[in-house]
């Protein structure tokens, strides 16, 4: 069996990023590492939209804007961003870039392979594949087992799930300059529902229907929704160039209470993802540098995570949402109609001190949270 110092499985957002780090770190050329894959990430599978000042990736930025707009039934309301730029970067455009960049490094190796299983063994793992086995001192694992969450009742999960058509119409519709960041104004139907719009010209855009629920839906109730969206947007005449599709687990369950001394998980699959809002890139940049820095004086894994006020605050939030998921447009537009957008938008990355954590919690209603706050005192 071939033998590696560091092997990720899976290929994905977390594991690129993290080798990314390692790379500009300049600390593991004597490593050796290995990606396996069954997808070999040669087309354009995902979205990512993250806000940010200063972004490392600016040179595969494929569109930035300065304004967004929140809407629900009520209300439209268009939040300037600065000092912030909402960003997008497509799935394919990211895959490139790191590959190529690590393509230079001859310690660096990719299998495209499925993995089947892999476990700790005493100083050593061993990764298990369709094709062949591997041994390792570490393993960064990012497959997703959703069954882990479903098996306990103490951490809500939910599913932040969309189906996203990319659009050329004959009319002059969109602002390139302003995204729509969530629109509540479509029917909620006893769920979190809401239209998510990218526009990249006056007649170009991504438009997503998303919902933070706990069930999934037929393809074809997403699709009837868009169109119908597409309507009243005033398109009569469009093509549909593309189509993606995306469903990303929301929980705080404590994912890291599985990491060993030489696995951890990464991604989804160790909690990365932002759980209230779904966000992913931006967590996942800084959760790989501090994991890269964690590499160069540790060693053991179950000594990485460490719990935070601002998992508490999602967790709080998805008990609400667990509970009364027909709220959750009125949850956001209380945030979103009076509040700071910059200092919603730190908050939400999690940036913001205790008092400026307060100038937030205090725009949420007060009573639904409250009681969220009583019961998980007696739970957690």
């Amino acid at each position: 069996m071939k033998h590696y110092h560091y092997i990720f499985t899976g290929s994905g957002l977390s594991a690129l990023m993290t080798v990314y780090e390692m790379v500009l770190s300049g600390k593991f050329q004597d490593k050796t590492i290995l990606l396996i894959d069954e997808d070999s990430k040669k087309k354009n599978d995902r979205t990512w939209c993250f806000w940010d000042e200063d972004n490392p990736f600016d040179q595969i930025v494929s569109k930035k804007w300065q304004t967004a707009l929140f809407a629900d039934k009520n209300f439209k309301r268009k939040l300037e961003l600065e000092p912030y730029q909402y960003q997008m970067i497509k799935g394919f455009d990211f895959y490139t870039f790191v590959f190529e960049m690590i393509s230079k490094h001859p310690n660096i190796h990719f299998a495209k392979q499925k993995v089947i299983d892999f476990q700790e063994l005493g100083n050593h793992c061993v990764v298990k594949t369709d094709a062949e086995n591997f041994t390792c001192n570490k393993v960064f694992n990012s497959i997703f087992n959703p069954e882990i969450v479903k098996n306990q009742t103490r951490y809500p999960f939910l599913h932040q799930h969309f189906i996203g058509w990319f659009i050329k119409s004959q009319e002059v519709v969109f602002n390139p300059d302003c995204a729509t960041f969530m629109d509540f104004s479509v029917e909620q139907k006893d769920n979190t529902r809401f239209m998510y719009v990218l526009p990249t010209s006056e007649t170009e855009a991504l438009i997503e229907y998303t919902l933070f629920s706990k069930d999934l839906l037929p393809k074809e109730e997403y699709e009837t929704e868009i169109k119908n969206y597409i309507n009243q947007l005033g398109i009569t005449n469009y093509e549909l160039r593309e189509k993606e599709h995306g469903n990303i687990p929301m929980t705080c369950y404590p994912f890291w209470k599985h990491n060993t001394k030489n696995i951890i998980n990464i991604g989804s699959a160790g909690g990365w993802t932002k759980a209230s809002t779904g966000f992913t890139f931006k967590k996942t940049r800084g959760k790989s540098k501090a994991l890269v820095k964690f590499l160069k004086y540790e060693s053991d894994f179950k000594k990485f995570h460490k719990k935070d006020k601002f998992w508490f605050y999602d967790l709080l939030f998805l008990d609400v949402l667990n509970r009364r998921n027909d709220l959750g447009a009125e949850i956001f537009s209380s945030l979103f109609k009076k509040g700071n957008p910059t200092l919603i938008f730190k908050f939400l990355d999690e940036e913001t001190s205790f008092f400026e954590d307060l100038h937030v919690i205090r725009k949420f209603p007060k009573g639904l949270f409250i009681r969220a706050l009583f019961r998980r005192i007696f739970i957690v």
